[in-house]
């Protein structure tokens, strides 16, 4: 059985939720109008800059709404959320910018399922130590709007790829991101599933915006719950022929998020070099969230027939439950096994990146063999993890 793993950072940290995106921002555009070219360049240029000058107290409030189904097959119900999404600065030790996000419901208040429950950290490089450039896919538009009690100049960036089976994808960025930094200047955006995809739609508008003091001072806060910036997790992988432990890292630079993946022990240790990740905006990262919630259904996976258990890992016991299915491969009965958290923010846990949360901790796969006798056929265990920044391994 193949090991369950998410890649990064086109589909990392949740799943279908950023093989969506990934599919909606992957889509090249025909050649840029120099409107495109002369936009994304100056917008860019300004929301990099800008986090040299993030204060304590930025923040930005976006809503946002997302629905999927029913399938064009039927057998299932239409599914809804909505809510608000912040994204708040809480500290600044250059050159790291500590960013709180947090998902809540309209009033403020915790949403119900898990993936969003809880707020996440993301600290920030904010100088420039490598060369990221995610351009804008689609046509450029100049428009005019007026939201959150602003008017701003702004380029709206449509991909329409409903021809060919793929999304529409509307985007609008500001010229001058201002406190909109935290986004790259992103004032509203939305994706709308077509063809043979679950039809859906995931909208984000900002809301309001709140400018910082520079006579506000506050500590770094602990990397408790880390989005995956500035935090790893180690896997210990069994699956002919690999046999190793393999070292997922993140950092995050000037709004984009960056993972890298190595064996440990064979070389430079991937949270030491980044130079070869591919950058992800952390817009597109968080948009993806509420659609990976409709997506997945109720936690932990196999929770109404699993087993109970604990998982043990670094003197750490997390309540667990173990999902076990039978299958028949090619005339040989195969049983697959998979252990999640029940509570995916439990305290055992702290430290944990994102990705790793709402993966399985343990998988495997056993096959029958002769006499009925059950072999093990590989699998898969978290061993190891907890935040790399300021030396905290």
């Amino acid at each position: 059985m193949p090991m369950r793993h998410v890649t990064y950072p086109v589909a990392a940290l949740l799943g279908a939720a950023l093989s969506f995106l990934a599919g909606c921002g992957g889509t090249k555009s025909s050649s840029p109008s120099p409107l495109n070219a002369q936009g994304q360049e100056s917008s860019a240029r300004q929301a990099a800059e800008a986090w040299s000058r993030a204060r304590v107290g930025d923040r930005v409030t976006y809503a946002f709404s997302a629905s999927q189904g029913p399938s064009p097959e039927g057998g299932d119900t239409a599914r809804t959320l909505e809510g608000q999404l912040t994204l708040q600065v809480v500290s600044v030790q250059r050159p790291w910018v500590w960013v709180r996000v947090a998902f809540t419901d309209a009033s403020g208040g915790a949403l119900a399922h898990p993936r969003l429950a809880r707020d996440l950290m993301v600290p920030v490089r904010s100088d420039d130590t490598l060369a990221l450039e995610v351009p804008h896919p689609g046509t450029a538009t100049a428009e005019r709007p007026s939201i959150a009690g602003r008017t701003w100049e702004a380029l709206r960036y449509v991909s329409d790829q409903r021809p060919v089976d793929g999304p529409l994808r509307s985007r609008m960025y500001a010229n001058e991101p201002g406190p909109l930094y935290l986004t790259r200047g992103l004032l509203e955006a939305s994706v709308e599933t077509a063809g043979f995809r679950t039809p859906g739609r995931i909208q984000l508008s900002l809301r309001e915006l709140n400018e910082g003091s520079p006579a506000t001072q506050a500590p770094a806060p602990a990397l408790e719950r880390p989005l995956g910036p500035g935090a790893y997790f180690d896997r210990q992988v069994d699956f002919a022929p690999t046999h190793e432990v393999l070292r997922v890292c993140f950092t995050a630079e000037r709004g984009y998020v960056l993972r890298s993946e190595g064996p440990v022990g064979d070389g430079a240790d991937p949270c030491s070099d980044f130079s070869q990740a591919e950058p992800e905006p952390l817009e597109d990262l968080l948009m993806g969230l509420p659609w990976e919630v409709l997506s997945s259904g109720d936690w932990p996976p196999g929770g109404a027939t699993g087993a109970r258990g604990t998982f043990t890992a670094e003197g750490r016991s997390i309540p667990a439950v173990t999902d076990q299915r039978p299958e028949d491969v090619e005339g040989t009965q195969h049983v697959f096994s998979e252990t999640y958290a029940e509570d995916p923010w439990a305290p055992g846990l702290a430290g944990l990146p994102y990705e790793a949360r709402f993966q399985a901790l343990v998988s495997g796969t056993e096959r029958t063999g002769p006499g009925g006798q059950r072999e093990s056929a590989g699998g898969a265990r978290l061993v190891k993890w907890g935040p790399w920044l300021g030396g905290q391994e």
